[in-house]
């Protein structure tokens, strides 16, 4: 057996000599050609991942600022519409105000216009009215004076009176 086994082992030496070397030519080889992009394109790998980790980190950041920034700008658009909408509010109870104020000092015009149409009118009514009674009662009063002066005596009687009144006066 033992010549057996040393006819293996020189059979497997040569071989395993040659694999040896065939396999340290391979590592020259490629340590000379592949290693150095290999390795390069690694370090590449690496670097695309960690800017691209930086990357995601930033686009965080950033988000995480927007998103405060949009924030602060939704609180700041809903303070300033309950302005507005508090300023329209008062302009628009400024402005009822106002017409109601107007409403009534028109109102009152009216009325005190209506008041002086009414008085003018009464007293143009009454001016009418004694206008009336005034030539009613010269109508009558000639009529009477015409009866009572169909006698001569009595006119010449009136007229003595009336002088003496217009004396005294």
């Amino acid at each position: 057996m033992g010549e057996l086994f040393e006819g293996l082992l020189n059979h497997h030496l040569g071989f395993v000599v040659w694999s040896g070397v065939s396999f340290i030519l391979l590592l020259i080889i490629l340590a000379k050609f592949a290693w150095k992009p290999i390795m390069s394109a690694v370090h590449e790998r690496e670097r695309s991942i960690e800017d691209a980790l930086d990357a995601a980190v930033k686009a965080k950041e950033e988000m995480a600022r927007l998103t405060n920034e949009n924030e602060s700008l939704q609180r700041q658009a809903r303070a300033d519409r309950d302005q507005m909408l508090k300023d329209a509010k008062g302009i628009a109870d400024k402005i009822v105000a106002e017409a109601r104020e107007a409403a009534q000092a028109e109102g009152a015009k009216m009325i005190e216009k209506a008041r002086q149409e009414i008085e003018s009118q009464k007293t143009a009514a009454l001016n009418e009215v004694k206008g009336q009674v005034a030539a009613l009662s010269i109508e009558i009063a000639e009529k009477v004076l015409r009866r009572q002066f169909d006698d001569q005596s009595k006119q010449e009687a009136l007229v003595a009176e009336l002088l003496k009144e217009v004396k005294l006066n």
